[in-house]
């Protein structure tokens, strides 16, 4: 039988979650972005690729959420963390090409670069824990 009262308190929890939140309110933007650049600028390429990896982000923490081991933890954010960083590259390249100006840039840019601070210090809080657990 499925605890249905443990799953919902676990979403509960996760709506709580400050880096959840984040990389919510995070993939709004990308898909935001993304309807734009296809339909405004008529780009396919690249937006389909921020819209996969921005996108992906979130949908590892909230995996990592519920994590089956500490270990499952820290490889999701990892996952999130690689997610982040090939994000912020196509967020580069849109600003290199011309898609994005350089304060749609600064805006995007800066929002992915305080999760990327957020996952990475989530992943060395997580790794120091698991290495020297309370006596």
């Amino acid at each position: 039988m499925i605890d249905i009262a443990g799953h919902e308190n676990v979403y509960r929890k996760m709506e709580e979650n400050p880096i959840f939140i984040k990389t919510l309110d995070f993939s709004v933007r990308i898909v935001n972005m993304y309807k734009w650049l296809r339909n405004e600028r008529r780009e396919t390429v690249m937006s389909k690729q921020i819209l996969r990896c921005g996108t992906s982000i979130g949908a590892n923490i909230s995996e990592a959420m519920s994590a089956e081991s500490t270990d499952d933890f820290i490889h999701k954010f990892s996952i999130s963390l690689k997610e982040a960083n090939e994000t912020k590259y196509w967020i580069l390249l849109l600003h290199r090409t011309g898609f994005i100006t350089d304060e749609e840039y600064d805006s995007i840019v800066s929002d992915c670069q305080g999760i990327r601070k957020m996952i990475g210090s989530i992943i060395r809080t997580s790794k120091q824990k698991k290495n020297n657990p309370p006596h």
